[in-house]
């Protein structure tokens, strides 16, 4: 597991294939993803449920039917609302797939404000949108076209990422100066990247606050402000997204992978791990295989068909634990990887 991933380094898209598509269940288990975020273009679609969003310094709970925008390297996170189950849709592109080139006006008069964050883009788009039918249709009609997977329905996704794009700038959601341009979170963006560096190190509020440039009480109250959650909270949710990728990928003991990922207290470490994954670091282990199903419902863990879900893939596939790369604490399987 790699240590930098608030802000992913992994490829969501790639020059021949520039967008992926995941259907995804905000599950009973590892139920949130905690503040990162990545060099593409992202829209999800409610189809069922809601959750708490935080998309720069936005803060909303979703609705079904919502669509959900969130620009490049603009910090968000989801996490269930009162326990509640979400099940959502979500495509991720590059800026390629808008079709701009670096020198032509789109490019330089409209995609890369956006990108830059000079413009702002609403992120949450509701079903009492003056455009919200188009809107929609335009989304099933990308997710269909992602799931056909063909170089000639890449045209369609293309031509329907342009008119989602029109179509907001047409009612107002994208405006022309970037009033809210994720003030509070970019206050805290030196800190959550000190702590996804240096997480295995004992780290104190006193060191993230000076990253920060902070004071130690004001840092405290920005950082709960901005994630929702405070530091401690979040650095333990780092702790554990990297526990999990070892005791998928080594043999080591459990307690030796906890003190090796910043834990210094074994019992401190088990109520923790249960607290965030809904399950003990020994059933966590058990789970050898993770069963995908078309129409996916959810994952099921091979011993007890326990339910573990959280990534809903549209392609039917059978992958040992290993296989299957976890981030986060959602058991993450890139669409790309199972075609």
């Amino acid at each position: 597991m790699n240590s930098t991933d608030f802000h992913e380094d992994r490829t969501h898209t790639s020059s021949f294939k520039p967008f992926n598509l995941y259907r995804q269940r905000m599950p009973e288990h590892f139920a949130c993803t905690p503040l990162h975020w990545h060099s593409e273009f992202e829209i999800s679609f409610v189809i069922s449920g809601c959750a708490d969003y935080i998309v720069g310094d936005d803060k909303f709970t979703s609705s079904e039917g919502d669509i959900i925008i969130s620009t490049p390297n603009i910090l968000h996170s989801v996490y269930p609302h009162d326990g509640q189950e979400q099940v959502y849709e979500t495509f991720l592109f590059s800026q390629e797939m808008l079709g701009a080139s670096a020198g032509d006006r789109l490019s330089m008069d409209f995609l890369l404000p956006i990108v830059s964050g000079e413009l702002y883009v609403n992120p949450r788009i509701t079903k009492d949108h003056i455009y919200y039918s188009e809107l929609r249709m335009a989304i099933e009609n990308i997710v269909s076209a992602a799931i056909g997977d063909n170089a000639k329905l890449d045209l369609l996704i293309k031509s329907e990422l342009l008119r989602i794009f029109w179509l907001l700038d047409e009612a107002g959601n994208i405006t022309g100066k970037n009033s809210k341009k994720s003030v509070m979170s970019e206050a805290i963006r030196p800190a959550i990247e000190y702590m996804n560096l240096h997480f295995a190190d004992d780290i104190s509020i006193r060191t993230l606050a000076k990253e920060a440039s902070l004071s130690e009480s004001y840092f405290m109250q920005k950082f709960r402000e901005a994630a929702g959650i405070s530091a401690i909270e979040y650095l333990n949710q780092i702790r554990i997204k990297a526990v999990c990728g070892q005791l998928i990928s080594t043999k080591k003991s459990a307690a030796e992978i906890a003190f090796d990922c910043g834990f210094r207290n074994i019992s401190n470490f088990n109520r923790t791990f249960k607290r965030v994954t809904g399950i003990t670091p020994r059933e966590y282990s058990k789970a050898e295989e993770i069963h995908v199903n078309k129409p996916v419902q959810s994952w099921h863990c091979a011993s007890g068909n326990q339910v573990i879900n959280h990534c809903i893939i549209i392609q039917n596939s059978l992958c040992t634990k290993k296989e299957a790369a976890i981030c986060g604490f959602l058991f993450e399987v890139f669409y790309s990887t199972f075609i």
